[in-house]
């Protein structure tokens, strides 16, 4: 399943009515971040996101575990605690439900395992498989970590390899190798837990949750959002195994070509970068990593910190285009 086109999305959000009835809205809709968030009282806030996809695993408890991390790094690349989560079921009224236990039984423990209790969901009857959670946590409004921050000087890295979406075209039409299907569901059923508590206690400037609109989509909302250039070298953005040759063998999603409309004419590529690795940064990914902006002095303390945390790139002072792929 596929998202639906960011720039048809932004077009129908950006006609909605501003929301002046409460002051307490931190973060809401009108921005691109990865959360909203709703202040309390001036130490604690409310985080909460939304997330469902149809099936990205074969293993029903696999796919489970994967749509609950997938919802709990939304509130982590904010900097949040995540505490409840409701459970959102698409069933089909005559399906296993055998399966069905094995996906919830997936989901909660993930969940379990960083202390969020499954408070109950909803189900509706489809013949399409899609399950995901909504997920609430808290953070003290002084530490809201946004996609807005980033300041020419920092240091970009990136803390998951990216391909998820060619890997998971790949398994549907049979055609991925058995490293490349491990490799996937290693990295979707990884926590960012851990990179965000890191990325908390040393302080970093931006950060952005790697989904659907691929690294680049990601990326030129926090390019856009911190009026930046990122500066992206292509060379150090890690791949899962078989990436490119599959991207040869035409292993893509509509994300594809959806991600490459949203970021239009504010990219520059250059030359050297072949059409599969363009197509690899605008893959979209499930559970994907975070893209963290910070001081050049902390960086290596995060790197030597976090298992798989790479450095892409740069960020610069707004040159011509938001973002610019060496």
């Amino acid at each position: 399943m596929a998202k639906l086109a960011p720039r048809d999305l932004a077009q129908v959000l950006g006609k909605l009515p501003k929301q002046n009835f409460s002051q307490d809205v931190l973060v809401g809709y009108e921005t691109s971040d990865d959360a909203g968030v709703f202040k309390l009282n001036e130490e604690t806030a409310l985080v909460q996101t939304v997330d469902f996809f149809t099936p990205v695993a074969d293993e029903p408890e696999i796919y489970g575990r994967i749509a609950a991390v997938n919802s709990l790094n939304d509130i982590y690349a904010m900097g949040g605690t995540p505490l409840t989560a409701l459970s959102i079921v698409c069933y089909p009224q005559k399906g296993d439900w055998e399966v069905l236990g094995e996906i919830l039984e997936g989901g909660q423990k993930a969940l379990n395992e960083e202390n969020v209790v499954v408070l109950g969901g909803h189900s509706v009857d489809d013949r399409e498989i899609k399950f995901g959670y909504s997920v609430t946590g808290v953070i003290n409004p002084k530490n809201i970590i946004k996609n807005s921050g980033a300041k020419s000087g920092d240091i970009l890295i990136l803390t998951k390899p990216i391909g998820t979406g060619v890997i998971n075209t790949a398994i549907k039409f049979e055609n991925a190798s058995e490293s490349a299907t491990n490799a996937a569901l290693k990295t979707m059923t990884k926590s960012a837990q851990e990179a965000s508590k890191i990325m908390q206690e040393i302080g970093v400037n931006s950060c952005t949750d790697i989904t659907g609109f691929g690294l680049l989509g990601h990326a030129f909302e926090m390019a856009k959002a911190s009026c930046v250039t990122l500066k992206i070298e292509s060379e150090n953005v890690p791949l899962l195994p078989d990436v490119l040759k599959l991207i040869e063998q035409k292993m893509l999603t509509r994300g594809d070509k959806n991600n490459r409309e949203y970021v239009g004419e504010t990219i520059k590529f250059h030359r050297n970068i072949t059409k599969e690795m363009q197509s690899a940064l605008f893959d979209p990914q499930t559970a994907g990593g975070l893209l963290i902006s910070l001081d050049e002095n902390k960086a290596e303390r995060f790197l030597n910190e976090v298992a798989d945390a790479k450095i892409i790139g740069t960020v610069r002072t707004f040159k011509k285009v938001l973002i610019e792929v060496k």
